[in-house]
């Protein structure tokens, strides 16, 4: 991986609270140096399986034509074998196609971060990164935006269209929070959707912070989106969620409400840290049991060098 590369990512990389069409376009140049649609030991290692290069990739129906030695008698036509009175057997070709599909959670949440950007801001970056690297591999892409009271949808496409049309929903959702407003919508309502427009053989990037992931109504459809689609789940944190900052008092709000919080209690303090663990360590396990690699990123890393940890340099 070239230096200049990742220093120049770095440069243009994901700062501030809102999303900008001008930032997710320059991820363009990004994301001509990783292949997302790629496999490699880490991305298999981290789903806690080893899977097939081509896992997802299947077969599609081509011909039939009269039986010959050696065919697969798996591969037989019986119906036109008996239509015929003689063996037909049935010919396939590979389907090279793998759709690439972004799913991005924008809600209320997300909107948060204490260096270099909010975690929704890192979250679209990493979603348009992996389109524009799609779609130079020449895939269909799309996906969807999960806002608080909206989920807005690109079906795939191979075209750079297709790209602004996300970057133009991640945009329109993307702005920093400041009322304080309840999200509507849940983390279920954003993997049915994808159920929905979803093939099989997709490769599907799922970007949150997952705070609500683990609900039971929500797993069902997890579970169904891993039987039939190659899942990479993207966790975007914030160093001040991991662990609480330095003892003393801090002034905090939630966009309505104002307070101090004191972190002087070393107790607290620990508590606080075992909590993030553990919640991390159950969204792990319950990942690695649908056999869906985790990918952790905090809001003051560089989203290049992170995917590049998973996915093959071009």
């Amino acid at each position: 991986m070239p230096e200049h590369a990742t220093n120049k990512m770095s440069s243009v990389g994901p700062r501030g609270a809102n999303v900008t069409a001008e930032g997710l376009i320059a991820c363009r140049f990004a994301s001509r140096f990783v292949d997302v649609t790629g496999q490699t030991r880490a991305l298999a290692n981290l789903a806690g399986m080893r899977r097939a290069k081509q896992r997802g990739r299947g077969v599609e129906f081509d011909e039939v034509r009269a039986y010959a030695a050696g065919d697969d008698v798996r591969a037989i036509d019986w119906r036109v074998t008996a239509r015929s009175g003689t063996p037909h057997t049935k010919l396939f070709h590979e389907d090279r196609e793998q759709p690439i599909l972004v799913a991005v959670d924008l809600r209320a949440p997300m909107k948060f971060g204490s260096k270099r950007c909010f975690k929704s801001v890192m979250a679209a970056h990493l979603g348009a990164v992996a389109l524009w690297s799609g779609l130079q591999a020449g895939e269909r892409i799309g996906g969807a935006v999960l806002g608080d009271s909206q989920l807005r949808d690109t079906r795939p496409k191979r075209s750079q269209h297709a790209v602004l049309s996300m970057i133009g929903d991640l945009v329109s959702e993307g702005g920093a929070s400041a009322d304080g407003s309840q999200s509507t919508l849940t983390m279920a309502d954003l993997l049915q959707h994808m159920e929905r427009i979803a093939r099989p053989g997709t490769r599907l990037f799922l970007i949150s912070d997952f705070h609500d992931l683990l609900v039971a109504d929500h797993l069902g459809p997890l579970r169904r989106l891993a039987r039939k689609t190659q899942i990479v789940a993207i966790s975007v944190a914030d160093r001040l969620e991991t662990a609480l900052p330095e003892a003393g008092f801090y002034a905090v709000t939630d966009g309505l409400n104002r307070a101090q919080l004191d972190t002087s209690f070393a107790e607290a303090r620990e508590t606080y840290i075992n909590d993030f663990q553990q919640q991390q360590e159950q969204l792990s396990r319950q990942l690695r049991e649908l056999r869906i690699p985790l990918l952790p990123i905090l809001t003051e890393q560089d989203p290049l060098k992170q995917l590049l940890t998973v996915f093959p340099a071009r």
